[in-house]
Parts: C-alpha cells; sequence; structure tokens
C-alpha cells in the first residue's frame, strides 16, 4: 500500500514552530508565515497538509484560524486542522471556507455524544484526534492527560461511525527518535479504519516502516524543518 504523507504546520502566534513532546516551553520557531509554508509544500506536491492552531489547542477557541483559512481557499491542496474546536460553530467556520477534514480531539473525550454527533453530521470532513501519552489519551493541547485509553477511545468513535483517526504517541512527538509502530498499528487493528501516524518519524526509513503496517498516512513535521530529507524525497520513497 501507499501511504499519504501529511506534512505539518503547527501554527504558535502565528509562526511556524515544533514543540518537544508537547511543551509549550520547549519550542522552535520554524517560520513567521503559515501561508508560505503551505505553499510550499503544495507546491512541492503534498496533497494534504496538516495543520494544528497550538494557541487554539491550549485556549480552547480558534486562534489562528485565519492561516488555516488563507490556505484552504488560495491553494490546491486540501487542508486538514485540529486545535481549539469545540463547537459546531468551530466545525462550521472551517468547512464552510473549503477546509476539507476537521480534526476533534480534546472535545471527544470531555463530551463524546457531541462527538458522536459531529461525526454522524459530516462524516468523512471529520477526523478523531486522539493523543496517547503511555497509552492514555492526553487532552487541551496534552497538558492534561485522561483515564481512558487511547485504543478504548478509538474502538467507540469507529463504532460510532468515525473514518479517519490521527494517532499521536507524545512520547515520540518532535523527538525525531523514530515512530511507535506498535502502538499505532494496534489502533489501526482496533478501529479497522484509517490511521494517521503522528510524531516520532525521522527518516526515509521510518516512512518506509510506516508503508509496511496498516496506516493511511503519515504526519511528518520536524524531521522535514530539519532539512532530513525532503518532501519529494518522501513522496518518492512511499510510492512503492
Amino acid at each position: 500500500m501507499t501511504i499519504t504523507i501529511y506534512p505539518a504546520i503547527d501554527m504558535r502566534a502565528g509562526n511556524c514552530v515544533r514543540l518537544l513532546q508537547g511543551d509549550y516551553n520547549q519550542e522552535t520557531i520554524y517560520g513567521d508565515s503559515p501561508f508560505e509554508m503551505a505553499q510550499r509544500f503544495s507546491t512541492e506536491g503534498a496533497k494534504w497538509i496538516h495543520m494544528v492552531d497550538l494557541d487554539g489547542a491550549k485556549d480552547g477557541k480558534r486562534v489562528n484560524d485565519r492561516f488555516v483559512i488563507e490556505a484552504a481557499t488560495k491553494l490546491k491542496v486540501n487542508i486538514q486542522i485540529g486545535g481549539g474546536i469545540r463547537t459546531e460553530e468551530d466545525i462550521l467556520h472551517y468547512l464552510e471556507n473549503d477546509v476539507a477534514r476537521v480534526i476533534i480531539g480534546s472535545i471527544a473525550v470531555s463530551n463524546p455524544a457531541f462527538a458522536i454527533d459531529m461525526i454522524k453530521k459530516y462524516g468523512k470532513h471529520i477526523a478523531v484526534g486522539i493523543d496517547a501519552k503511555d497509552g492514555f489519551v492526553a487532552t487541551h493541547g496534552w497538558l492534561d492527560t485522561s483515564e481512558t485509553r487511547a485504543t478504548e477511545l478509538g474502538k467507540r468513535f469507529a463504532e460510532a461511525g468515525a473514518d479517519t483517526f490521527i494517532f499521536t504517541d507524545i512520547a515520540t512527538d518532535g523527538t525525531l527518535s523514530g515512530p511507535n509502530l506498535a502502538a499505532v498499528s494496534e489502533m489501526a487493528l482496533v478501529t479497522g479504519k484509517n490511521v494517521i501516524a503522528s510524531g516520532g518519524v525521522s527518516s526515509l526509513a521510518d516512512l518506509q516502516a510506516l508503508n509496511t503496517v496498516a496506516v493511511e498516512g503519515a504526519i511528518v513535521g520536524k524531521a522535514l524543518y530539519e532539512n532530513r530529507f525532503t518532501l519529494p524525497q518522501a513522496l518518492e520513497v512511499v510510492m512503492v
């Protein structure tokens, strides 16, 4: 199978940044224009771009949404957005402005009934973001850890009709230490749905490894920003 590569643009205070294991105090800035970064990825061949409103995730409301909408409306690329999405109004705000997929994360834990309603209402335009720390779901910009196991949450929403899951292993995110193949494979097995792996990709070999397990895609961030490989190289290596 061929996985989809999702170059990542994490936004904080209007900048393109990366956090180490979700720590807001360990931030590296890689650019001051999310749109220009999205434009670059689009030009290099991306079919999808993964954008995250880090301020929104922390504050519980949309903060950097104007950059997301600018990319969605001006570029010929699919945009998926997560962070700060708590209401149906938030979801519609993005979907009505050409965003292809909206990721619900923290609200899926705090208000599962609402999340299920949104899944049934908007179908493939909704993805469930599951961020795991030691196997348990982390919420609110990874500042809190719940008592819900990640696989339990995945199974619950798969049974409710969710089609796409974005699974992040916080221990590997931003570390360039390699993805947690066992954990993401387990999530794909338990849900039986499209699972996008996030966290830890450091090399083309990591992408080749993910290409051999049952995942739909891989989100790549720091490795691109640190020039471990280029997006065109990543796209080429999974086309086998």
